[in-house]
Parts: C-alpha cells; sequence; structure tokens
C-alpha cells in the first residue's frame, strides 16, 4: 500500500499563480483551514462579497442594531462551495458554540459569533465568509503540480490587518516573490 509523503498545508495560504484559469480563483488568496488524505478546505480572504455585517444581520435579527463600528465589517466570498453557509476566522482565545481550533485561530459556524460581533463583544480581529473552497483526495496535490498555485504559511497579520487587495501581493512577498514578474513566466513545468 503507497502512503502519501505529501506535508500538510493546513494553515497556509495558497496563492493563486497569474495563469489561473478558474475565475473562480483568479487572483485569490486561500487561507488553509484543513489539508490531509481526504482532500482540503479553504476560505477565499481577499473577495468581498458586496455585502456587509449589517446586511446579514438585518436578516439574522432585524430588530437589533449593530454596532456602528462593526456596521461595515466586510463579508468575503469565500468560495464557491455552499455559499449559502458562514464562516469566521478569528484568534483562538475566542471560543462560541460551533469554533473549531485551528492553532493561533478559531473558525466558527455558529450564529453566536456574528451576534457577539454585531453587538461590539465579539472578537475585533475577524474574517467574515459565505462559502468555502474544497479539493478532494489528491486534488489540490495535483493543482499545486501542475504549478497552480504557490503556498506559504499564513500570516495573522495579512489575514486581519492589510485591506483585502493587499493581502495576495503580501502572502506573495513573504515568499521573496512579486506576483505580477511571475505572469511573464510560462505556466509549463520543465523536466531536464
Amino acid at each position: 500500500m503507497k502512503t502519501s509523503t505529501t506535508a500538510s498545508l493546513k494553515h497556509h495560504f495558497l496563492i493563486a499563480m497569474p495563469h489561473m484559469a478558474d475565475p473562480r480563483f483568479a487572483q485569490a488568496l486561500i487561507y488553509l483551514v484543513e489539508h490531509n488524505q481526504d482532500g482540503a478546505m479553504g476560505l477565499v480572504i481577499n473577495r468581498p462579497s458586496g455585502l456587509n455585517l449589517a446586511d446579514i444581520m438585518e436578516q439574522l435579527r432585524p430588530d437589533s442594531p449593530t454596532a456602528p463600528p462593526f456596521q461595515a465589517a466586510l463579508v468575503y466570498a469565500g468560495g464557491p462551495v455552499q455559499t449559502d453557509r458562514g464562516f469566521v476566522l478569528h484568534p483562538a482565545d475566542h471560543h462560541f458554540q460551533a469554533t473549531l481550533a485551528l492553532g493561533e485561530l478559531g473558525m466558527t459556524t455558529s450564529q453566536d459569533v456574528l451576534f457577539a460581533i454585531a453587538d461590539g463583544q465579539g472578537p475585533a480581529r475577524h474574517l467574515i465568509a459565505l462559502g468555502y473552497a474544497g479539493w478532494g483526495a489528491g486534488q489540490l496535490e495535483a493543482e499545486l503540480a501542475q504549478n497552480a498555485w504557490l503556498s506559504c504559511p499564513a500570516l495573522p497579520q495579512i489575514l486581519f490587518d492589510l485591506p483585502h487587495d493587499q493581502r495576495l501581493d503580501a502572502a506573495a512577498a513573504s515568499l521573496g516573490i512579486q506576483l505580477s514578474q511571475l505572469s511573464q513566466l510560462s505556466s509549463q513545468v520543465g523536466h531536464a
């Protein structure tokens, strides 16, 4: 029986290469929540959905206002799978009804985190996403072998502190790479 020797990329960023053909992931930066022999799951963290927290709270709790500093909190298009399902990334020191520990981060899927943020009592650093990106067993590894993605360790300051339109370039820069220069390279893998 053959065993996989691929290291887990959990808590890494996936950086879409400039030649990414799939428009759902062109110029995407993805935070990988899980990566194992069964597949991978991540959230696109640099693509606003056009919604904000006030829009979501209007649906969930129409009679309670959202605290002014959090009304405009962006909601990201986390990926093409289950786009009606919400995910909130935040520092691990906050726990809610459905929080998955991811090391220094947590990911919550229950509404109580949204209520806490809207009331000004939740994690100050957070990223709200609708939907996720998913890969079946071996699918992400195949895409990596085809040079569709670069990967690097995830940095919370990129995730939480930078504007969404600076995150992709900052993740690439953490590898010493300028994406605009990569667009001039061939997408083909060479073999000697």
